[in-house]
């Protein structure tokens, strides 16, 4: 079996990748319904609806219990590092976007009283704790779906 025979044949790998695609892509039309703009940057993008960092967490964290055991050491791993980068995109990196939108704000203030260049801060950088919940959610019907593709169950 080659290399890339390994890679598409394991069933972990296979429902990370899945469901960080599936959650990207979504990101698309979802934001069109917000924003009525067509904002292609938002494929590549950190923040947004779903979170995909929660996504591809979430899948993993399952499909590790469901092909090696929710006893496992290695779930228990997963699962704690799932719960970390949920934690991380709902309080850590949406505060750093709250800061990023008010420093914005307050160059704006200094651009207008004077001679200052500044590059504007990326300010969608986390997540709301509906987008983080949305990403889990994706994350869980991914792992389930290809656990059904690979495993007939």
């Amino acid at each position: 079996m080659t290399f890339f025979q390994q890679l598409l044949s394991n069933y972990v790998l296979a429902c990370a990748i899945s469901a960080w695609i599936i959650a990207q892509l979504l990101k698309l039309p979802l934001n069109y319904l917000t924003t009525k703009d067509w904002d292609w940057t938002i494929l590549i993008s950190p923040g947004g609806m779903p979170s995909s960092h929660s996504a591809i967490s979430t899948a993993t964290a399952l499909a590790i219990g469901l092909h090696e055991g929710f006893n496992s050491s290695l779930f228990a791993l997963a699962m704690t590092l799932a719960t970390i980068v949920v934690y991380d995109a709902v309080s850590i990196r949406r505060q750093a976007g709250i800061h990023a939108e008010w420093i914005n704000k307050i160059v704006e203030v200094i651009l207008k009283s004077g001679n200052f260049s500044y590059k504007k801060l990326q300010e969608v950088l986390g997540h709301t704790p509906f987008e983080a919940m949305a990403g889990v959610v994706l994350g869980i019907c991914m792992a389930l779906i290809m656990w059904v593709i690979y495993y007939g169950i």
